[in-house]
């Protein structure tokens, strides 16, 4: 399977590109984006022959019927990593919570979010292609807070590869603050940026479009590629769990096969809600995928209205900071499904140019067929925190948004399952305060500490060596001096 252009091509580049390039030089034409030439067809038994694979077996089937330029033994080697999760045979349980309410957490790998899903197999994969290909690569990851501790997890020491990592100064919590810059890899470097996510996710998308940056690179012999979901090699591991919650309901006979079920993702950069559209046209019996937000409530807008306007937005910082995003990469991925490249190409040109896009009625309306979305603030995110540890549920709150989405726009009387996409362990003191309804400024150690004494809630040694580890990433940097940081970062190594 090849994969083409978001906004078309440019004479330049090449039509179509196997997935190996796809994923090591994701830059495009027109700034757009890598997707498949087509979504591959499933047999018609694909799930049910499914309902006694492992997640490894239901992964490398999925991954086959891509038919991806990579060689078995080395899918294999990168679907291997989630032995290393809590439970190697389910890296991420579905659990019921209620009736009808499902949680699918995502968060049993090493950096305890979700992101671990995709990076840990993505990141062998790109190395062991550079590795081969005897090549040498810059790998960059802006982040929000899950990114960055994931791609560091999964590309340290790796051979032919350095990444440099992009995070907001103060945007995350303490936790994801951590583990970025108490990671030791030598071919590592972080650096936070004094602004907000989507300064550093634009300054990600600049360098890799940057003809004077690549020239600069090569002077070292080396390439540009990405960690951030703007690389399919990250989405397409971010189909294959939302196939594996519609088998983990079959095999609990929760549904019969055929039933449709909802679907609830906390979204920022739409790239998880993303693989769940992809899992729906693939054949996932999906009755509405269902979008939650916090109060950087641009994703709801645009589904309900078809407009997208951050003209007179100013990103707030919230208690899921992982979800505080204005500019949503992925939407532009969706577009392209639905609208094709001439089309995804204006709007996009659009919210460059002038930071709104609209859609017509007949677009509106073809979105909403697929996506409803809803947001909720601070307030109703810790009261749902609360509502159910006291029905004895413990979650984070990226999670609690989705009881919003559960509760109000659910249609139907269908089986919902929720994604939990960080432990409760990455935003310890807003769980605390959740818990002891108080708005106290509790440290991260001090909340960690009495939620797992008094809870009795898993705190894993990992988060715990968080505190003790020397901090070996101490700079904050202008998001002009960026590049110049890099350049430097990659002459000394």
């Amino acid at each position: 399977m090849n994969f083409i252009e978001t906004r078309g091509n440019d004479g330049i580049k090449p039509i179509e590109v196997p997935f190996s390039e796809a994923i090591l030089n994701p830059s495009t034409s027109f700034g757009g984006l890598y997707v498949p030439k087509e979504l591959p067809e499933l047999e018609e038994n694909f799930l049910q022959n499914h309902i006694n694979s492992t997640y490894k077996e239901l992964a490398y089937d999925i991954l086959k019927a891509f038919e991806i330029d990579i060689e078995e033994s080395e899918i294999k080697k990168a679907l291997d990593l989630y032995d290393n999760f809590d439970d190697a045979s389910n890296p991420c349980p579905v659990v019921r919570v209620k009736d009808d309410l499902f949680v699918h957490e995502q968060y049993h790998g090493p950096t305890r979010a979700f992101k671990d899903m995709a990076l840990q197999p993505f990141g062998s994969i790109l190395s062991s292609i550079a590795k081969k290909r005897d090549e040498k690569y810059l790998i960059l990851a802006a982040t929000s807070g899950d990114t960055g501790p994931a791609a560091l997890n999964t590309f340290k020491n790796k051979e032919n590869i350095q990444v440099v990592c992009l995070y907001p100064d103060g945007g995350t919590s303490d936790v994801q603050r951590l583990q970025m810059v108490c990671e030791d890899g030598k071919n590592l470097k972080v650096l936070g940026i004094k602004g907000n996510f989507d300064d550093a996710q634009n300054a990600l998308k600049n360098l890799l479009a940057s003809k004077t940056f690549k020239e600069e690179l090569e002077k070292d012999n080396i390439k540009l590629s990405a960690a951030n979901s703007v690389n399919f090699g990250r989405i397409i591991f971010q189909i294959i769990y939302h196939f594996w919650s519609y088998i983990q309901l079959l095999k609990q006979d929760e549904i019969k096969f055929g039933e449709k079920i909802y679907l609830v993702v906390p979204s920022g950069n739409f790239g998880n809600v993303l693989g769940a559209f992809y899992a729906q046209n693939m054949g996932v019996p999906i009755e509405k995928l269902l979008v939650a937000s916090n109060e950087n409530n641009i994703l709801t807008e645009w589904i309900n209205t078809g407009i997208y306007d951050i003209r007179d937005k100013e990103l707030k910082l919230t208690k899921s900071p992982a979800m505080d995003i204005l500019k949503s990469s992925n939407i532009e991925r969706v577009i392209y499904s639905l609208f094709g490249a001439k089309r995804t190409k204006e709007l996009m040109e659009d919210l460059n140019e002038k930071k709104i896009f609209k859609m017509s009625e007949n677009e509106t309306n073809e979105l909403k067929k697929y996506f409803s979305a809803i947001y909720s603030d601070d307030t109703f995110g810790t009261s749902t925190i609360k509502e159910f540890l006291d029905s004895g549920y413990l979650m984070d709150p990226h999670t609690a948004t989705c009881i919003k989405a559960y509760k109000e726009l659910k249609e139907k009387p269908l089986k919902t399952v929720i994604y939990s996409t960080a432990e409760w362990t990455k935003f310890s003191p807003t769980v605390l305060n959740a818990l002891n309804e108080n708005s106290t400024k509790y440290a991260d150690k001090e909340a960690l500490e009495e939620i797992s004494t008094k809870y009795n809630a898993n705190l894993p040694q990992s988060i715990k060596d968080l505190f003790s580890a020397k901090i070996n990433h101490s700079l904050v940097i202008n998001k002009e001096d960026i590049e110049s940081e890099i350049v430097n970062f990659i002459r000394k190594s």
